[in-house]
């Protein structure tokens, strides 16, 4: 499989993005942009959450339900969320239906709500490793799982009480949210490219 792949429109990029017109526009317009803000990267963690053992395209397909449901990912509304909330997200086809999963986000949200304004962006991106800490991938292999930033991310946040949030799980999230930039080299995305 080749690592790139040209749009209708000319442009080269990452072969994930293939041909689906959402994926493209995640792509162009979403993953590897730094993304700031307690609750964007709450909704960021929630999703990369909900995504473990499924597709990406699942979840970003399903996600203006899942941001409807949990009401707009706001920490200290979807902390509050009580039993009967958790019985109507169980029911929700719009959703990924995990059980344990839906308890992590609420959970999660509890957490988030009793930092400090700012405290979580902070966090996370204290993990962030320096731009020239590797090359540029130049193949899709040479994209990692998982990294020892990821991992101390995930032994930080386990600490304070999350879940889900496991390495590969927040090496996807720090793909993302720009606090990595695995676009291959030759993509327009990819730094000076």
């Amino acid at each position: 499989m080749t690592s790139l792949v040209t749009g209708a429109d000319g442009r080269a990029r990452c072969a994930w993005s293939g041909e689906d017109d959402e994926y493209r526009r995640y792509h162009d317009e979403e993953w590897g942009t730094p993304l700031h803000g307690d609750r964007a990267l709450f909704e960021k963690m929630s999703l990369e959450g909900f995504q473990a053992g499924l597709s990406w395209i699942t979840i970003l397909r399903k996600r203006p339900r899942f941001r409807e449901v949990f009401a707009g990912f706001e920490p200290a509304i979807v902390a509050e969320f009580g039993p009967d909330d958790v019985e109507r997200l169980m029911a929700d086809a719009g959703i990924i239906r995990n059980h344990s999963k839906i308890l992590a986000v609420i959970s999660n949200a509890a957490l988030v709500r009793d930092m400090a304004d700012g405290e979580l962006d902070a966090l996370m991106w204290s993990f962030a490793p320096t731009a020239s800490a590797r090359p540029r991938p130049r193949e899709m292999s040479d994209v990692p799982a998982v990294t020892d930033a990821s991992t101390a991310l995930s032994k930080a946040l386990r600490k304070r009480g999350f879940r889900f949030v496991g390495p590969t799980t927040m090496y996807a999230l720090m793909q993302s949210a720009g606090m990595v930039d695995d676009h291959i080299d030759g993509c327009w995305r990819a730094s000076g490219a």
